[in-house]
C-alpha cells in the first residue's frame, strides 16, 4: 500500500476550486493500491497536515483546520516534516490550481524536497501556465494558436501605439489576459477603446504581463491528455455558451453553460484535435496530465490552440475527467494512471547524474 498525499488549497485565486479537487480526488482514489493523506494550503501559503479530513457540500468541498501542531515543512533532500517528524509518503498529488501551484515553484520545491510528484515537471508547468511563452513555443514548432500581442507592465505601452496597434489588428471585441493565471481569473473583454484601456489596467493587477487577443467567433473546443513522452489524447468536449467562459460560468453559475462531451465533430476534426493537443503537449514540456484547449474557427474551419492546463479542473465533473470517462478511462482509473506515470518519471530522474564524478 502506498500513501498519497493530496496537496489542495493554495494562495491563488483559484482556491475554493481546489478545494473541490482535492475532495474529488480523496474520495476515488483507489483504496486497494493507495492511503490517502491530506495536506491544506491555506491562503498565506502555509502547509497544514489535516489529522480528520472534513467535507462541506455533500462531500464535495474539503475543508482546511489551522493548527499550530499541524504546521507541515519541507526539508531539502529530506521531504517533508510535521511535528519534527519525517510524513512517510510515496508521492504528492497536487491539485494546487493557479499561482504558486501550477507554475513550477511548487513542482521545484518538490524536486529539492526529493518527492515524487503527479504532473508536469518545473518547466513543463511553467511554460504552460505562461500563455504567452506557451503560444511563442507552439509557433516555432509550426503549431496554430490564438494570434496576440504581449503587453509588460512598464513598457511603452500607455505612451505608445500599441492600443492602436492591437484595435488595427484585431479590431473589436478584444480579450486581456493576464498571462500567469488560471481559471479566467483577471480576464476581460473590451468593446471599444475606452474599455480595452480599463481591461488592460485591470489586468496588471493580476500580472506583469498581459496578452491581448481577438475574439474568436467559433466552437470551443477541450482535449483531455496523459502521459509522458508518449501521451495519448481522448475525445474532444466542447463549451458552449452564450458568451465567454470566465471564473463565474465555471464556478459560480455553472447552469449558463453546456459541456458536449463528447463534441459533435467530424472524424477529420478529431483527429485533428488529437493529434494537435498531443504535439502542444510535448512541445510545451508537460508530463502526466494536461487539458489543451481549442478553437475551431468559425469563417475558417481552422483549429486554434487558446492554451494548454497542466493542472485542470479536477473534480469529477470537471471537463478533464469527463473527456478521460467518456472515452473508456474511469475517474479511479485515471487517478491509478497518474500516479503510475509520475513513478516512472520520478524512477528516470534518480538514474541521471547531477555531478561531476
Amino acid at each position: 500500500m502506498k500513501t498519497i498525499a493530496i496537496l489542495y488549497g493554495g494562495k491563488s485565486g483559484e482556491h475554493e476550486v481546489s478545494l473541490r479537487s482535492g475532495a474529488s480526488v480523496y474520495l476515488h482514489l483507489d483504496r486497494s493500491l493507495y492511503d490517502p493523506i491530506l495536506i491544506a494550503v491555506d491562503h498565506d501559503g502555509i502547509w497544514y497536515f489535516q489529522q480528520d479530513p472534513g467535507f462541506e457540500d455533500d462531500n464535495k468541498t474539503l475543508t482546511l483546520e489551522r493548527e499550530e501542531k499541524t504546521i507541515v515543512s519541507v526539508i531539502p533532500g529530506k521531504g517533508l516534516f510535521c511535528e519534527g517528524k519525517k510524513l512517510e509518503i510515496d508521492l504528492v498529488f497536487p491539485v494546487l490550481h493557479g499561482t504558486f501551484g501550477e507554475d513550477g515553484t511548487l513542482q521545484g520545491l518538490l524536486e529539492i524536497a526529493g518527492i515524487p510528484y503527479a504532473g508536469a515537471g518545473v518547466s513543463g508547468s511553467a511554460i504552460g501556465m505562461d500563455k504567452a511563452l506557451a503560444k511563442q513555443i507552439w509557433l516555432q514548432s509550426g503549431l496554430p494558436v490564438v494570434p496576440f500581442i504581449t503587453v509588460r507592465s512598464g513598457s511603452d505601452f500607455y505612451t505608445g501605439n500599441l492600443f492602436d496597434e492591437a484595435v488595427k489588428k484585431f479590431g473589436f471585441p478584444l480579450f486581456v489576459k493576464p498571462a500567469n493565471a488560471g481559471s479566467s481569473v483577471g480576464v476581460t473583454k473590451a468593446n471599444s477603446l475606452e474599455e480595452l484601456k480599463t481591461s488592460v489596467k485591470n489586468g496588471f493587477r493580476y500580472d506583469t504581463k498581459l496578452l491581448i487577443e481577438p475574439a474568436i467567433e467559433g466552437r470551443e473546443i477541450e482535449c483531455s491528455v496523459i502521459g509522458n513522452t508518449n501521451p495519448v489524447s481522448f475525445l474532444p468536449g466542447e463549451v458552449i455558451s452564450d458568451d465567454f467562459y470566465d471564473y463565474d460560468s465555471k464556478y459560480i453559475h455553472p447552469e449558463s453553460v453546456k459541456l458536449s462531451v463528447p463534441a459533435d465533430l467530424t472524424e477529420n476534426e478529431k483527429n485533428k484535435i488529437k493529434e494537435t493537443a498531443e504535439k502542444a503537449f510535448l512541445t510545451a514540456g508537460a508530463e502526466g496530465f494536461a487539458r489543451v484547449d481549442f478553437f475551431i474557427e468559425k469563417k475558417t474551419g481552422k483549429v486554434l490552440i487558446n492554451e494548454i492546463n497542466t493542472l485542470p479542473g479536477f473534480t469529477e465533473i470537471s471537463m478533464f475527467s469527463k473527456l478521460c470517462d467518456v472515452s473508456g478511462l474511469s475517474y479511479k482509473n485515471m487517478l491509478s494512471k497518474i500516479i503510475h506515470l509520475a513513478e516512472e518519471r520520478h524512477k528516470q530522474r534518480e538514474k541521471l547524474i547531477f555531478k561531476k564524478n
